[in-house]
């Protein structure tokens, strides 16, 4: 297995192209999903999606119970947001490809999330708190939207572009 490379930066081509659909899971998914995890594991994230190692495709891994003894992580193969509470919550958010940067970013409380598991199953999860915020910003890598755009203008403009002398 390899460690892939994390791609940076907001202007990022990659980060920001809509990723396309999985049609078959092949030696070759896997091996991704399985380069993936490693890469997650090395950089200690919380979730990493595809096109962060520069593969515009639908899968992302998330590391649920975070911090507790049924720590696991889950590949998501085209994952869906079916259903959400009306409920939001503020947390803050960082993320492997903009490194450094902590910002509040409100969420739906609980989601329902469909996907294809690596046996090629469809699965539904039903998700909260930190588990679901994960996901609802791992599936955002999938469309090209990063956290920091979801951040209020006052908030973005603190110190996103500072410049120090």
């Amino acid at each position: 297995m390899s460690i892939l490379k994390i791609e940076t930066g907001t202007e990022n081509k990659i980060l920001r192209r809509k990723s396309e659909k999985i049609s078959k899971i092949d030696r070759k998914v896997k091996k991704l999903i399985d380069n993936m995890v490693e890469t997650l594991k090395k950089e200690k994230g919380l979730g990493l999606a595809a096109p962060q190692v520069g593969v515009s495709r639908r899968i992302i891994l998330a590391l649920f119970n975070y911090d507790t003894n049924e720590e696991m992580i889950v590949a998501l193969i085209n994952p869906e947001i079916v259903s959400h509470s009306v409920d939001r919550i503020l947390g803050e958010e960082g993320c492997l490809s903009i490194p450094g940067v902590y910002k509040p970013v409100e969420r739906y409380k609980k989601i329902q999330v469909k996907f294809t598991d690596i046996k090629r199953n469809t699965q539904i999860l039903e998700l909260e708190d930190l588990n679901a915020r994960i996901v609802q910003h791992e599936i955002d890598h999938l469309d090209g939207i990063l956290f920091v755009d979801k951040v209020e203008n006052d908030e973005k403009d603190s110190d996103m572009n500072m410049i120090t002398f």
